[in-house]
This record gives C-alpha cells, sequence and structure tokens, in this order.
C-alpha cells in the first residue's frame, strides 16, 4: 500500500518502490481492493525480496517489517521503523484501518522531505524511498 500511496500522493518527494525482508510473493487481493477503493492504483505492484541495487539507491528505507531495525538491518543509519500492523489474512475493515494510517504516515514523510528541500535547496526530488514490507 505504501508504495501505490507514495506514488500518487508524493512523487514529488519520494520515488517510491517496495521490497520486503520475507515477501509473501504476491499482492493480497484485499491489499489491491483497499487500494483500489481509494483511487490508488495497483499497476506494477509486486511482492520481491529487497535487492543490494535497490538498497543501495535507496535514501530511506521505511521499516514495516515488524523487527526494529537494528535487528533486521546490518547498516541501519538510513532506515525509519514504522510500527504498522500487518492486515494480511484480516478483514476489510482492519485493511482500511492500515491504508489510513500508512496514507497519514507517507503524507507526514512527504511534508518533512518537502521542508527539507526548501530548507537545503535540494533538487524537486528527495530521493528513493522503499519500503520493505508488503503492506
Amino acid at each position: 500500500m505504501a508504495e501505490s500511496i507514495a506514488r500518487r500522493d508524493a512523487a514529488d518527494v519520494i520515488e517510491a518502490c517496495s521490497e520486503g525482508l520475507s515477501p509473501l510473493g504476491f499482492v493480497p487481493v484485499l491489499t489491491m481492493q483497499t487500494l483500489a477503493a481509494n483511487g490508488y492504483s495497483i499497476e506494477s505492484l509486486d511482492s520481491t525480496p529487497i535487492t543490494r541495487a535497490v538498497w543501495d539507491a535507496a535514501d530511506i528505507v521505511i521499516n514495516m517489517s515488524g523487527v526494529p531495525k537494528e535487528r533486521a538491518f546490518m547498516d541501519y543509519g538510513k532506515v525509519e521503523d514504522w510500527d504498522v500492523q500487518d492486515p494480511y489474512g484480516a478483514d476489510p475493515v482492519l485493511y482500511q484501518t492500515i491504508y489510513e494510517d500508512i496514507q497519514r504516515r507517507v503524507a507526514q514523510l512527504a511534508d518533512r522531505l518537502r521542508g527539507a528541500s526548501q530548507k537545503d535547496a535540494l533538487p524537486k526530488s528527495a530521493g528513493k524511498v522503499t519500503t520493505d514490507h508488503e503492506k
């Protein structure tokens, strides 16, 4: 969900991709239904493991795995932990609640990046943000 939300709502400061520490290998139907019901694209969504190339290219990695960054990553300096419940296997109501939580967090991150861009006179794109879970 975070990838689709960031692509639409924060494309000016986030180049989003979602890759997981333990990917399912597919995007759950309720994830796609929740995104579509809220007007977000489900095109190009995938469930894949994080690669070295993606890690190296990312300026910020958003960790939604539930495992603290200090335990999940050897080099966690660019990692932010987001405590987001995993909706997999839950009902549509919980998916919607989690969607709303992720949307709020993406908006906050985008606002922070926009503020940093203005303050530091950074280019329009503040960098690539990678999420590490299928949420």
